[in-house]
């Protein structure tokens, strides 16, 4: 059949459109001529279809690069985020010290005591001690796996400690990054629902955003960011919630 119509497109003049192929079949019986034209379309099929493979290569190198750029981006946005928060806790730490000393120094005149607010250390030196060791094994060693029990263990014996939201925050930074969603949606949504006043309230809810995101739960995680744009607009993690709605 094919063969047949080959032999119509010889005889009839116009009807194959690229002449030049058959042009330059040269002489011979009409029989080589056909088979000559035959391996000349087989050969022009074969470098279309390689070119076609080519360019479903191209595109799918494309699209795993789009993905790594992704992927990048959003590991780059972590470490700064982590950055960000170890400097918040110094300067939270730095700050705290000499307003702990004039409490200290102040009680020793009038002897009175008060409770520690939320920005000061605690007049318990074993619990500051306690918290210390926890935070050290996060910004000094990046022992992370030891801080976990660590801080569990500070919850558990200082139940009332003014660093307990800070103690939850840490919790669920550390079990965050080791991909422990469920347990580190807990321990952001304590401090979230029992310390109104953290200064860490923000970006927690900031991560159940997150975390919602992760586990595919977009209209959570859209309330959730739109939450921290209403709570806290002019905050860091204000900006942060708004381009993760913007991906969303």
């Amino acid at each position: 059949m094919q063969k047949a119509l080959l032999v119509l497109a010889l005889l009839i003049p116009g009807v194959l459109h690229a002449q030049a192929p058959v042009s330059k079949l040269g002489s011979g019986s009409l029989e080589e001529r056909l088979n000559q034209l035959e391996r000349v379309m087989d050969a022009r099929n074969a470098a279309q279809m390689a070119l076609l493979d080519q360019m479903a290569q191209l595109q799918d190198e494309v699209a795993d690069l789009r993905g790594k750029t992704e992927e990048h981006a959003y590991q780059i946005e972590q470490i700064l985020q982590r950055q960000r928060e170890i400097y918040q806790e110094i300067d939270r730490r730095l700050a705290a010290q000499p307003q702990s000393k004039s409490a200290t120094n102040s009680q020793a005149n009038t002897g009175e005591t008060s409770a520690p607010s939320s920005e000061s250390y605690s007049a318990d030196i074993s619990e500051n001690e306690a918290y210390d060791q926890a935070i050290q094994l996060v910004l000094r060693d990046q022992r992370y796996d030891a801080a976990v029990p660590a801080f569990e263990s500070f919850i558990k014996k200082f139940p009332n400690s003014t660093y307990v939201p800070n103690a939850h925050y840490w919790l669920g930074q550390l079990l965050l990054t080791d991909s422990k969603l469920d347990q580190a949606k807990v321990h952001f949504g304590k401090v979230v629902s029992d310390y109104k006043d953290s200064n860490k309230r923000g970006d927690c809810i900031l991560k159940l955003g997150i975390i919602a995101q992760q586990q595919n739960d977009t209209a959570k995680a859209r309330e959730l960011y739109n939450q921290v744009l209403s709570e806290y607009p002019d905050s860091t993690e204000a900006g942060l919630a708004r381009k993760r709605l913007g991906n969303l």
